[in-house]
């Protein structure tokens, strides 16, 4: 149940009535509407919800925008709608009012339907493959991945609410470039190992990890093939062989810690082994959108509507990852049908998204299918200075680092608290206060002190499950009403997010939930009342419990009952 759409749907119906009825008395000529905008004022006074209509069709009437919106109300019917009335306000608003059954009605169908409060079928179980974090295999995740994750993750649970079948997937790179500098720098460092640090080069480009020494290390103790006078290929694959999975194992634990489980892992490598690759390139030479030169074979600028050709396959015969990740949207879309595809990615890849999202139609996809998230970079404060290096390993802080650190909790709220478009300050010393000062600690101190307030009430005799009889007509302080609001406004954030997949609309909604029953808390006594005050706002507070506690699991935070 989404009360806010549905009283808008209503509004929308109450205008549109009143709009025939005013053309039928020939008060209005003929107008045609294509679409009514319904908003919530700014200001309370103004009203619950405004609409511009009388501004909007102020040509087709040829008259006054207030005298159109006087001629509107006069003609509306408010009979079975939570409408109390409607007035004009300034050159032409229709700001309506709306008595309280609409708060008493949605609290009631909080409290009788809690685990489903929130969900919608406004998706309409439209298929969507959410594609997040994808981190390079080759070594730990950072930072970058991390915030990437929280970002993911929550649009792929607001989009599993509103109502689409969402599919979580990481798209592991086990091919190409990063794979091959991969393989020489663990048989660098393995050479060095064996042979001295100074007989063997290290690669200028390679990755400097400790953890490419770790793991020849390893293999060194635990395995009994030597491969310094094997060939130079077979040792590179070896030690990819084992490393690899480890590094891949590694993240999947790391996710996992971190409150991410996908429903596929889905490999570069099985690209190229099922030549769907090389049946991408096919495709696009047939279609026309590849041309050579410098011995290599290029998509088109004029196929992504770009002025910049794309490389497909270098001068040495080997495709670019262009031409994997190309072959990767056509399985998500031909061979798995997903009717949707969203990908976030770190800004550092703006211009690889910009080339993927002007590439889709010329692999016949329609181009709006496919949505990329691109999120800023994270700066890590402690003591209001910049952190770069972990204070337990005195190396780059890695996912694992600030988890430890500062817990899931903190780390999954502080990730989805500013828009992915905005560069994020992460202030590591804030997110481990145990004061309001901490979002995330006073977001769950509330649902904390409520279930502190039903063990008490609970203690002393008063009724819990009450759930017979949901009166709410003697909630009338501001306290009461503004959060009754609050609450009715859940499922619709949802819905807002999952349209325009951002994510930090929760944290901020789940924060003014808070914010709002600790006011309530301070301004009305829920013990020692009259009895049946005392039964409304404590079915008040269960309905509060209830969003904080959906809210929360939506975000894959502990709702703890004691703090």
């Amino acid at each position: 149940m989404n009360i806010i759409k549905q009283i808008e749907n209503t509004i929308e119906q109450v205008i549109l009535s009143s709009l025939k009825s005013c053309i039928k008395k020939q008060m209005l000529p003929d107008i045609e509407v294509n679409e009514i905008t319904i908003e919530k004022p700014r200001e309370k006074e103004h009203g619950d919800f405004s609409c511009n209509l009388a501004m909007i069709i102020v040509k087709q009437a040829k008259m006054a925008p207030k005298k159109i919106a006087d001629m509107l109300i006069e003609q509306m019917d408010f009979k079975e709608t939570y409408i109390e009335k409607a007035v004009c306000a300034g050159p032409g608003f229709i700001n309506f009012f709306l008595n309280s059954d609409w708060l008493y009605d949605n609290t009631r169908y909080i409290l009788n339907n809690p685990k489903i409060y929130g969900q919608s079928d406004y998706g309409k179980m439209q298929t969507i493959n959410v594609e997040y974090v994808s981190a390079n295999p080759t070594g730990p995740l950072h930072m970058g991945n991390a915030r990437g994750g929280a970002l993911g993750d929550l649009i792929a649970a607001v989009l599993d609410k509103a109502g689409y079948d969402v599919h979580k997937e990481f798209y592991v790179n086990d091919a190409g470039n990063q794979i091959d500098k991969f393989s020489k720098s663990l048989e660098a460092r393995y050479l060095q190992e064996k042979l001295g640090k100074e007989k063997i080069e290290f690669p200028e480009d390679g990755y400097q990890g400790i953890d490419i020494i770790d793991h020849v290390k390893e293999y060194i103790k635990n395995e009994t093939t030597d491969l310094v006078n094997v060939d130079e290929k077979l040792r590179q694959k070896m030690l990819v062989e084992y490393a690899l999975p480890k590094n891949i194992s590694a993240i999947q634990k790391g996710l996992a810690r971190y409150g991410i489980t996908y429903d596929q892992w889905f490999t570069e490598q099985s690209l190229y082994d099922s030549g769907a690759v090389e049946k991408m390139i096919t495709y696009l030479i047939k279609k026309g959108h590849t041309k050579e030169y410098d011995n290599a074979l290029w998509l088109k600028g004029s196929a992504m509507n770009s002025e910049k050709d794309e490389v497909l396959k270098r001068s040495n015969g080997f495709p670019t990852y262009f031409a994997s990740d190309l072959a990767y949207h056509y399985n998500k879309f031909y061979e798995r049908k997903f009717d949707r595809a969203i990908n976030l990615l770190g800004a550092d890849h703006h211009g690889h998204a910009m080339r993927m999202e002007g590439a889709m139609e010329a692999i016949g996809v329609k181009k709006e299918k496919l949505d990329i998230v691109i999120f800023q970079l994270v700066r890590l404060l402690r003591d209001g200075e910049v952190a770069r290096m972990s204070k337990r390993t005195g190396k780059a802080i890695s996912l694992d680092d600030l988890l430890d650190e500062v817990g899931v909790d903190a780390a999954r709220f502080f990730f989805n608290m500013k828009q992915s478009g905005s560069h994020l300050d992460f202030d590591l010393e804030l997110a481990k206060k145990q004061t309001n000062d901490n979002p995330v600690f006073y977001v769950q101190y509330a649902h904390a002190r409520i279930c502190s307030m039903l063990r008490i009430l609970e203690e002393d005799g008063v009724k819990m499950d009450n759930n017979d009889v949901l009166d709410f007509s003697l909630l009338i302080e501001k306290e009461e009403i503004l959060l009754m609001e609050k609450l009715a406004e859940y499922p619709n954030e949802i819905v807002i997010s999952a349209n325009t997949l951002e994510p930090s609309r929760m944290t901020r909604y789940v924060h003014d939930v808070a914010a709002m029953f600790h006011s309530f808390y301070n301004a009305c006594r829920v013990k020692g009342v009259e009895k049946t005050l005392q039964q409304q706002r404590l079915n008040l507070v269960k309905a509060t419990k209830v969003v904080l506690q959906n809210s929360l699991e939506l975000l894959s935070i502990t709702a703890p009952e004691k703090m």
